[in-house]
């Protein structure tokens, strides 16, 4: 124990912003693990999300872009783009507040922040797809095209 001790602070010492680097790293890694067990909103796969879609009726709330949206979608989605989630102003899914609302983006990053908000408007089961519409179009799940 004394060993490490004895090499790590004059490493510290010569590398302080290496060092300060990785600590900012460690800190965020551990606040974005407590934050993601705190949320309410669960990711879920894709075969989960089938599931849901199958037996609980679950609706999918596609938040890409309209474009993005038209080159292919999950069948009998919502586009709802996120402004208009933040603002409460997607009255179109008011009716959905108690029925499991999957969220789909790109590629499975900003859907759980964009669940936070649904579930502050008071939205009881709200899910984000891992890996978004790319990891469904990766697995080869059918796709609508307009």
């Amino acid at each position: 124990m004394e060993f490490i001790t004895l090499e790590i602070i004059p490493f510290i010492k010569n590398h302080l912003l290496l060092s300060l680097g990785w600590i900012v790293l460690f800190i965020a890694i551990i606040v974005l693990t407590i934050k993601s067990k705190l949320s309410k909103v669960q990711i879920i796969n894709n075969v989960q999300a089938i599931h849901m879609i199958n037996k609980q009726n679950a609706v999918i709330i596609d938040i890409r872009s309209a474009d993005s949206f038209k080159k292919g979608h999950v069948t009998e989605s919502y586009n709802i783009l996120p402004i208009d989630i933040k603002n409460e102003s997607a009255k179109s899914i008011e009716k959905f507040k108690e029925i499991p609302i999957i969220l789909i983006d790109e590629n499975g990053l900003s859907s759980v922040g964009i669940g936070e908000s649904l579930v502050k408007q008071g939205f009881l089961h709200v899910h984000a797809l891992k890996d978004g519409i790319a990891g469904w179009n990766g697995e080869n799940l059918p796709l609508v095209r307009k």
